[in-house]
């Protein structure tokens, strides 16, 4: 018999943490978390999203070990905002039993249902900064700190279950000796002259500070059309500020801004982190930072988190000079690979920037969705 359990307390969210630790102790393609900032992440006290979102957490226990999890997330802007009646669960996990995965999303279904919400989907996470979707293809690729991973066997569990496929999402890479710089150069230059424009590069995060709140808001304003999205708050953003920009190598952020100084495109990358959280395996002492410190500075794969470009300037060729600025920076550091995280198939925009660098899709995934059978 399976039984579903609420937690709550920071002793029973570390459980929740670390249960997939366990379930992906012999997998070579999982890349764990730091269990400590995870744990702070779901706390209602420290992470601004829970203003406008509530979450709340469910173990399955069989004969009393944890073999399953998974949080119930309600975001209130998507619901009152953009009237979306959707239900999300997210940091769902789960043994290969049919039983098991089913008590976690009827649990899911009860509370979209008291809710008065018209469907369920996951996963995903409390906005859209969060990880997402459930993975489909490319289970032999490791994965990175910004993603789930999972085994085969999820999507099967959802399809018996009667979910369907919701939003897709593709990951590609591609190789810096694929690309022809030089073109990319010259066409920067072009670029640069005709809209008077400039890159701003950063050598510290004391640099990259000022630009935080102004670099988010051009993010809200660049990806307001898409169907996913929430916008970030302002307490949101001092809470990132605080807790990630400080984690980002300054020489991977890029600024482009015009003439007069406004900011008009933005692009974050990273070093890979993957091998250096699989070392530290859930904790950042007495090793796992030197593990992260080291991947900051001499990682050789660099992370495509997130690029944000004005209505007004999007498809006029500005990200020409944001990569002209990045290949000079991976020269120098000898990055060779680029990797992409998820983005949505039907952003066709952000899938035109790859087009020329012969991106190889290596990974897919998707959200599952359900509707509610309301009385």
């Amino acid at each position: 018999m399976i039984k579903i359990q609420e937690i709550s307390t920071k002793k029973e969210l570390k459980q929740f943490v670390k249960f997939p630790f366990s379930l992906y102790k012999a997998n070579k393609y999982w890349v764990p978390p730091i269990i400590s900032e995870e744990v702070e992440s779901f706390d209602k006290d420290k992470n601004p999203v829970f203003d406008h979102a509530d979450a709340r957490f469910f173990i399955a226990l069989k004969d009393g070990k944890i073999v399953g999890r998974v949080a119930a997330i309600v975001n209130k802007l998507e619901i009152d905002v953009q009237k979306v009646p959707r239900m999300r669960f997210g940091w769902i996990d789960f043994i290969d039993d049919l039983d098991v995965s089913k008590a976690l999303l009827d649990k899911i279904l009860e509370i979209g249902k008291k809710e008065n919400l018209e469907f369920i989907e996951g996963p995903l996470g409390f906005s859209n900064l969060d990880k997402v979707g459930v993975l489909t293809e490319g289970f032999d690729s490791l994965s990175t700190m910004i993603t789930w991973y999972n085994y085969p066997y999820y999507i099967e569990h959802y399809k018996k279950h009667g979910l369907i496929t919701g939003q897709k999402f593709i990951e590609t890479k591609f190789f810096l000796e694929d690309v022809d710089i030089n073109k990319y150069r010259r066409y920067a230059s072009v670029i640069r002259e005709r809209y008077k424009l400039r890159a701003i590069n950063f050598n510290s995060t004391k640099e990259v500070l000022p630009y935080v709140e102004e670099m988010f808001k051009l993010f809200n304003e660049a990806y307001a059309d898409l169907s996913s999205f929430v916008p970030v708050t302002d307490k949101q953003i001092a809470y990132l500020k605080k807790k990630f920009i400080g984690f980002i190598n300054p020489e991977y952020i890029k600024f482009i801004v015009d003439e007069k100084g406004r900011l008009i495109t933005f692009s974050i990358t990273m070093p890979s982190f993957a091998t250096a959280l699989q070392k530290a395996n859930g904790k950042l002492f007495p090793t796992g930072f030197m593990h992260l410190l080291k991947a900051k500075k001499h990682s050789k794969s660099s992370v495509f988190f997130l690029i944000g470009i004005l209505p007004e300037y999007q498809k006029k060729g500005v990200t020409a000079i944001v990569f002209d600025e990045f290949f000079k920076t991976y020269k120098e550091k000898g990055v060779h690979e680029m990797i992409i995280t998820p983005e949505l198939e039907e952003n066709k925009d952000i899938q035109l920037i790859w087009k020329n660098f012969k991106p190889n899709v290596y990974k897919r995934r998707c959200t599952m969705r359900k509707d509610i059978i309301l009385d």
